[in-house]
């Protein structure tokens, strides 16, 4: 399995920034996409930025313009920056990264624990 660990959360004004980071560990694994998924109170997960091994990128049309996602792949780092922070941007982050089991050749997704961003008006 694929250790997940975020960073990066916390609390900022509105049109404020915050950088988020995911490393991930284990052995074995071929890591593919990776990406960033955001959770708000009473609403469902929603995939916020993705960013494939070759670097091809996907945003959700809310954050387009204002969000940048990145990966480190020397580093298994994904990063995701995020500017012009709004009120409706307030939720758990999570870290998701999907891949392939070099030995075995199965693909697997693991998530990270999530980290809260918090965007005061």
């Amino acid at each position: 399995q694929v250790q997940l660990v975020e960073s990066g959360g916390g609390l900022v004004q509105a049109g404020g920034s915050l950088r988020l980071s995911c490393a991930a560990s284990g052995s074995n694994r071929r890591i593919n996409t990776m990406g960033w998924y955001r959770q708000a109170a009473g609403k469902q997960r929603e995939l916020v930025a993705s960013i494939s091994s070759s670097g091809s990128t996907n945003y959700a049309d809310s954050v387009k313009g204002r969000f940048t996602i990145s990966r480190d792949n020397a580093k298994s780092t994904v990063y995701l920056q995020m500017n012009s922070l709004k009120p409706e941007d307030t939720a758990v982050y999570y870290c998701n990264v999907q891949g392939v089991r070099v030995t075995t050749l199965t693909v697997f997704g693991s998530w990270g624990q999530g980290t809260q961003v918090t965007v005061s008006s």
